[in-house]
C-alpha cells in the first residue's frame, strides 16, 4: 500500500477524474477524455498542462490509420510519476474518510 500523500494538484474534481480514467489503461485519446468527462477542449487542455508541468501526464501524437487528413490524434497516459502520486493521494483519502477496508479496487 502507498504511503498516503495528499495532492493538491490531483485533488481538483477533473483533474482528479482523468487520473481516475487514466490509470487503468496504458493511454486514452484526447477526444474520448474529453467527451467521457463532459468538458470543452479548453478546459481539458487546461487541466493536462497543469498535471503535465507536475510531470504526472504525458501525451504524443500520432497519425490515425482511419483518419482521411493529416490531423493527428493526441494520446495521453499517466506517467510511472502520476501513477504513484495518484496512489498515494488515494491512500489520503482513504485516511482521511477513516477507513481503508473495501477500497482494495483502487490499488490494482
Amino acid at each position: 500500500m502507498p504511503e498516503a500523500a495528499f495532492d493538491e494538484t490531483i485533488h481538483a474534481p477533473v483533474r482528479l477524474r482523468i487520473c481516475g480514467l487514466l490509470r487503468p489503461v496504458d493511454h486514452l485519446d484526447f477526444a474520448v477524455l474529453r467527451d467521457t468527462l463532459e468538458v470543452s477542449d479548453a478546459t481539458l487542455s487546461k487541466h493536462l498542462k497543469t498535471l503535465a508541468g507536475a510531470g504526472y501526464v504525458s501525451s504524443s501524437k500520432a497519425a490515425s490509420a482511419g483518419r482521411g487528413d493529416a490531423r493527428q490524434i493526441t494520446w495521453l497516459s499517466l506517467t510511472r510519476a502520476g501513477r504513484s502520486a495518484f496512489s498515494a493521494h488515494l491512500q489520503a483519502l482513504r485516511e482521511i474518510a477513516g477507513s481503508s477496508a473495501g477500497l482494495s479496487t483502487f490499488d490494482q
